[in-house]
């Protein structure tokens, strides 16, 4: 996730202080994650040095004084162009999962207790965000949607190359 387009698209719904910023933030995008308040003033800090915000004077409160962010042109022209890219295609041809199997069958270790092992994880998983798209909201339905689509990929996945694993073995052993 790119934090600071993200923010950049926060702020040209309103200009808005950077306390209001992470509650969004978090309440929409950082669910597994919620976003550290030193990373957003910091990412603050170098859109305004990038010219993409403009800081208002600090405003007298309750606490702290705040500084309520506004986006400019430029930070409306970037985002704009982030937001109309589309996302490279995922996963890559690396991934994880692959380099576990062939480094395992190509030292002659054991793939197969590897691969159901991640299949039990990945289940488990499953389980967990089937439960958040019956229970949640809509966007965590969405969200979960997402998750299960590519954890059916990986286990499709699993599945076919532990039929393979002969194969395989054979294929990057020397």
């Amino acid at each position: 996730m790119s934090v600071p387009l993200t923010l950049l698209g926060l702020l040209e719904r309103e200009p808005s202080h950077g306390y209001d910023l992470k509650r969004d933030y978090d309440a929409l995008f950082g669910r597994d994650k919620p976003l550290p308040y030193g990373q957003v003033y910091a990412t603050l800090s170098r859109l305004a040095r990038d010219g993409k915000v403009v800081a208002g004077e600090a405003e007298p409160g309750g606490g702290p004084e705040r500084k309520r962010y506004v986006i400019t042109e430029a930070g409306v022209t970037e985002f704009e162009t982030w937001l109309a890219e589309p996302v490279a295609p995922e996963p890559t041809l690396q991934t994880v999962l692959f380099t576990k199997v062939v480094l395992a069958l190509m030292l002659g270790r054991d793939a197969e207790q590897y691969l159901d092992a991640q299949r039990a994880a990945h289940m488990q998983r499953m389980r967990e965000l089937t439960e958040l798209r019956r229970s949640g909201a809509l966007l965590d339905a969405l969200l979960a949607d997402h998750g299960l689509f590519r954890l059916e990929a990986d286990l499709r996945w699993i599945d076919l190359t532990a039929a393979r694993l002969d194969a395989i073995a054979q294929a990057v052993r020397p």
